[in-house]
């Protein structure tokens, strides 16, 4: 039975069109089949099949940095398919390995020399006064609210499911996953979780009280933050790439999705081994001389 391949990218990173050519010559040869996303596919081998749903695929690669893993979790919408991701760009740190790694990284791939790690996703829906469900997003990350236009304090409040946990007045809020724990929650003050946990993690941005910590929540807790009346020019925004925004008097949920992202993984490259790198926990630099 074939198994069929999607890739998604951007066209410019360094490496991508070696990469192309080892997929179109050794990935071909060993009996995979290839499906790539629009601008791919008009620089990959002549005749080859675009990208247009995940029923197409039963792996997904995706080309450039951990924005590029993200957009396409969001193209598989909750789809039963794994990623594998090969940093083209500078963090990478939801990847699979470096674009240098990838030839030996794939052939130990098609050799079964791997695993998958389901990681949990987010859900955020939008209500009326009315209870009438607004608008539906994914994040593998996290989800913010903040404040558009001018800088202004946002006035909400926090509750988990029907049990009030403070009103917050703040330059905004992350949700996180334990996968976005060492994203932008990191930055404004949240623990790093290790990802394979499930759990809620809700980050105050530069709160008004300082009181009012970063907090860890079970993971089947559905989050509600309901903003003040007055508020107005508030957005939503999930994985730092969709954004909308929340009328006054709009409630927020998020809550775990019950559909996970999965992660192609190497046993030898742990989180704390990327974590150490990506983020200088091993220790400062070696002097010269």
């Amino acid at each position: 039975m074939t198994t069929r391949l999607g890739v998604v990218g951007h066209v410019g990173y360094e490496g991508l069109e070696e990469i192309l050519g080892f997929l179109a010559s050794e990935a071909t040869a060993m009996g995979y089949s290839l499906a790539y996303e629009g601008e791919l596919a008009a620089i990959a081998p002549s005749g080859a099949t675009r990208l247009g749903h995940p029923s197409q695929i039963d792996t997904l690669i995706t080309l450039g940095g951990d924005g590029t893993l993200i957009r396409a979790a969001r193209f598989l919408g909750g789809a039963d398919v794994p990623i594998f991701g090969v940093n083209l760009g500078k963090l990478g740190f939801l990847t699979t390995c470096q674009g240098e790694e990838f030839p030996e990284a794939f052939r130990r791939f098609a050799a079964g020399g791997h695993n998958v790690q389901a990681r949990m996703a987010l859900e955020a829906r939008t209500w009326t006064p009315s209870g009438a469900l607004g608008i539906q997003v994914r994040a593998l990350n996290d989800v913010v609210v903040h404040k558009g236009g001018y800088a202004r304090v946002l006035r909400m409040k926090l509750s988990a499911g029907d049990e009030p946990i403070a009103n917050l007045a703040a330059d905004g809020v992350v949700v996180a996953t334990p996968t976005g724990s060492t994203a932008y929650s990191l930055s404004a003050g949240g623990p790093v979780v290790v990802p394979t946990l499930h759990s809620l993690i809700v980050t105050p941005v530069a709160a008004h009280t300082l009181a009012i910590r970063p907090t860890i929540f079970p993971p089947e807790t559905t989050l509600r933050i309901t903003m003040d009346d007055e508020q107005d020019e508030v957005l939503l925004t999930a994985d730092g790439q969709v954004g909308i925004a929340i009328p006054p008097g709009h409630l927020l949920t998020v809550q775990r999705s019950a559909r996970p992202v999965k992660l192609v993984r190497f046993a030898d490259v742990t989180f704390f081994t990327r974590l150490r790198h990506k983020l200088g926990w091993g220790g400062p630099p070696a002097r010269d001389g």
